[in-house]
Formats: structure tokens, sequence, C-alpha cells
């Protein structure tokens, strides 16, 4: 956005004539709170935080910044990792979580209407209540908004078996940057009528529309699920697992790898011991089934943990009940918080074919190595996507450091030339946007410049994001 405009006293008047004093704010603790989310340790101050209730809200506040040019930043709960939530041109931070609602939940037809600032763990909940399933389930699911799971295309370990965001939108109501609001399809499970804006607008960031009311689809939720952690003396070995695993026909509903250094940083950090940590073991995978007959799961659980056996592993241990498997759970999903406290604040969200997690884990070694960086990985591995967090003294941010820029070039380009791309659910936002002609040929990158003109002409929304 080369020249934006310059928010006025008499812009702040009129927001607070659309939505009331109380819910427009200037005051430095809210605009602090608001600079920052969960990428790094980056922080930019907006000019002024606005809290719409309403579509149409939205929609008189967009007008007015898309007439006089003024950046507009959409945030939901501010768990995002690649800044696509940070102000960073000023301007105004627009909260969605007032727009807290589940509408309605369609028993009927397997759907459910929600607006983008519920959690997404209680949507999940509200659904299990009617033994229905709403599976993308995020790490942050305790807090993150299903609003921003729909920005990002978020996934999560559940993606491995049911898909990620985009397999569950049906229809979004969307406020567009000039102030329209559309409807993008239809409540149905098969449509070919015209383009699917849908799909567009899912992943897309919050640079195309702010997505207002969301259709998603519901399944019938299982009755029953087993959990395993299995330790591995060798780290490429826990890799070449992964994808032995369903090469043998076998589809675990959650298939996660966890090195040794990222385990012993949250099991002190959560005071827990639910997991054995020994000074040969390399790595954990956390393998889930879940299906409605459980003697079919133990021995699908059975063979699994018997193909195993030809890898340098240790003792397996099965979770008995349901707390033992919250506990591993509870680990797993707080590992990004902990490794990040100690100093590895630079996250990168790889993705890479199954088969070559191995090389890729093999790879990222020698980077750090070769860098003199700590690297620590973790993540969903059964879909190939790696999380990689990195440590280097004095450098807590990627974004405008050289040295780091050189060093993420590197890891960009090996994930590029084993056939995977630079994020897989996480986002480009702010700080992968400079990394985007590693993976996208320039014509590519230029189709999506003109899909954001059309929708967003005068690039007030969320703009320097994503492209």
């Amino acid at each position: 956005m080369p020249n934006p405009g310059k928010l006025t006293n008499q812009h702040v008047d009129q927001f607070c004539e659309i939505l009331g004093t109380e819910f427009v704010l200037l005051d430095q603790e809210t605009l602090e709170h608001f600079s920052h989310d969960q990428t790094e340790d980056l922080r930019f101050l907006p000019e002024v935080v606005v809290k719409p209730r309403t579509a149409e809200e939205i929609s008189a506040i967009l007008k007015i910044c898309n007439q006089d040019l003024i950046p507009v930043t959409p945030r939901g709960a501010g768990t995002g990792l690649s800044g696509g939530a940070l102000p960073h041109l000023g301007g105004v931070l627009l909260s969605t979580e007032r727009m807290n609602c589940i509408l309605e939940i369609d028993e009927r037809n397997l759907q459910v209407i929600t607006e983008p600032g519920v959690i997404t763990e209680i949507l999940q909940n509200a659904v299990k209540a009617k033994k229905l399933f709403y599976p993308p389930d995020p790490s942050s699911r305790g807090s993150c908004f299903i609003g921003g799971n729909v920005a990002e295309n978020s996934g999560g370990p559940k993606a491995v078996k049911y898909g990620v965001v985009k397999d569950y939108v049906l229809n979004l109501e969307v406020v567009l940057p000039t102030g329209e609001i559309i409807w993008t399809g239809s409540n149905v499970i098969k449509n070919v009528t015209g383009y699917n804006l849908t799909q567009l607008l899912v992943g897309s960031e919050g640079t195309l529309g702010i997505v207002t009311k969301i259709v998603l689809k519901l399944i019938p939720l299982p009755t029953h699920d087993l959990l395993m952690l299995v330790p591995f003396r060798n780290l490429e070995q826990a890799g070449e697992a992964v994808n032995a695993i369903f090469r043998a026909g076998f589809t675990p509903s959650a298939l996660e790898l966890i090195e040794i250094d990222a385990l012993r940083i949250v099991s002190k950090m959560v005071d827990d011991t639910a997991v054995p940590i020994t000074d040969d073991t390399a790595a954990h995978l956390i393998i889930e089934v879940d299906g409605n007959d459980p003697d079919v799961l133990m021995r699908e659980m059975e063979a699994i943990g018997e193909l195993l056996t030809q890898y340098d592993i240790g003792e397996i241990y099965f979770a008995e009940n349901v707390t033992q498997k919250e506990r591993l759970w509870k680990l797993r999903r707080r590992v990004a918080e902990a490794v990040k406290l100690v100093g590895y604040t630079i996250e990168e969200d790889t993705v890479v074919p199954r088969a070559e997690l191995p090389t890729l884990i093999r790879e990222l070694k020698v980077l750090g190595q070769k860098h003199r960086i700590d690297v620590v990985c973790y993540g969903h591995a059964g879909d190939g996507n790696l999380h990689v967090r990195l440590r280097k003294e004095g450098t807590p941010n990627s974004y405008g450091d050289p040295e780091m820029k050189k060093i993420l070039t590197e890891l960009f380009e090996i994930v590029y030339r084993l056939g995977g791309t630079i994020s897989a659910e996480h986002g480009i936002g702010l700080i992968q946007k400079e990394f985007m002609p590693i993976v996208f040929q320039e014509k590519s990158l230029d189709l999506m410049r003109a899909i954001k003109t059309v929708f967003d002409p005068n690039n007030i929304l969320n703009a320097g994001k994503g492209i």
C-alpha cells in the first residue's frame, strides 16, 4: 500500500457513530494488546481498534476506510504464527471477537452455521453434544477463532485422516473491502455453479474480504479411539516409519512426531512425566486410530505396533484411559508455546511429501550445524507437515533480519527441492511473503495480485500480506 490514508479524529467519530464509543478503542493498553499475535517477537501498534458486532457494521466501516485509503487489519483471536493479524501499517485493527454466536446446528443436514468469533473448541463441543464431529483441530483450538481457521485454512492432528478446514466449508458470508456483503456459494455438498469463490476465500488470510458467517459440513462422531506412543532411537527412522504406516494400508486419525529436545522442554514446562524420556530416545510418534468398533481398532493398533518393530524403537506405550490420552495430547499441543519460551521464537511451517520426511529431517540438522543455530522439529508427520523451530542467540525475529533471511532461503529451497512448499497451515502473512518466489513462478504471483486487485482495488485490507 504505497500511500495509505491518514486516520483522523473525524474517522474515529464516524466509527463511534456506527459502533458506539465503547467499541472504538484508542487507549494505549488496548493498542498494545492488539499490536502482536504469536508471530516471533514482532509488535506493530494500530491507531485504533474497532469491535463490530454485525456484517452491516463492518460494511459501514470498510466503506469509510476504502474511500479514504485507511489500512484495515482483520483479527480473530491473535493466535496466528505468520503475522497475518499484525497491523504493520497502523490504521484500523478490526477485531471479530464480538461475533461469537453459533447460529444453527442443522442435525438433519449435518451442518453448522457460525459466526467467525466462536472459539474452535467451543464449536467442536457444541456439535459433539449432538453426536456430530467437526474434525479440524489446530493446537490452539482452545483459544483460536473459527474465522481465523478459515482465513488460514487450518489443519491440526486430525487432518491426516479427515482433511483441513477447506474440506468442511460449504458457504461464507463475506464483507468485501468495498463494503458489499455477499454469499460465496451454497449450502450443498456438490456445486460447480460458477467459480468457486468459497474456496478462494478459504486460506486467503483476510486479504480479500472479512468473513462474517460460516457454513460448515459435519460428520457423525466416531465413538472410540485408541492412542499409543512409540519412542524411536533414531530421528530419521521416525520419519521413515510414518510413510511405512500408510504404505501398509493404515490411516491413523492422528500421527504426530515430537523430537526429544522439544519433548524435554514441554514436559518441564507443564511438569508432566506422561511421556518417558530416556537418554537414547531421539523422537516419539503419537499414533491415534478412531472409529466405531473397538475390536477392529485394537487389531489395527496391534498391527501398526508390529510393523514398527522393524525399526530401532523402545517400549511402546498405550494410553489406557481418557486421562492418559489427555495428558499426551496436552504435551503435544503445548510444544510450540514451550519451545518459544526458551528462545525458539522463529517457527517455520514446512511440508513435503511423506516419503521425503527423513531427508528433510536430515538436511534440517545439517543446516542448523552449518549456521550454528539450534533446530527442533515436531508436528503433523502424517501429512508431511513438520514445524521447524529455530533459535539463534540475539535473533528473536526472522522478519527484517538479513542473516536469518539467508538461512530461511536455504531451508525453503530444500523444501521445494523435495517437492514441498513453505507453509502448510500457518499461512504466508507478513513474514513469509518475501519467500513466495521460491515456490511460485512470477506469472502465478501476477495472477494472485490481479485477484487481490479485483476484490480490493484500493488495497486497504491486510495490505502487504500473503503475496
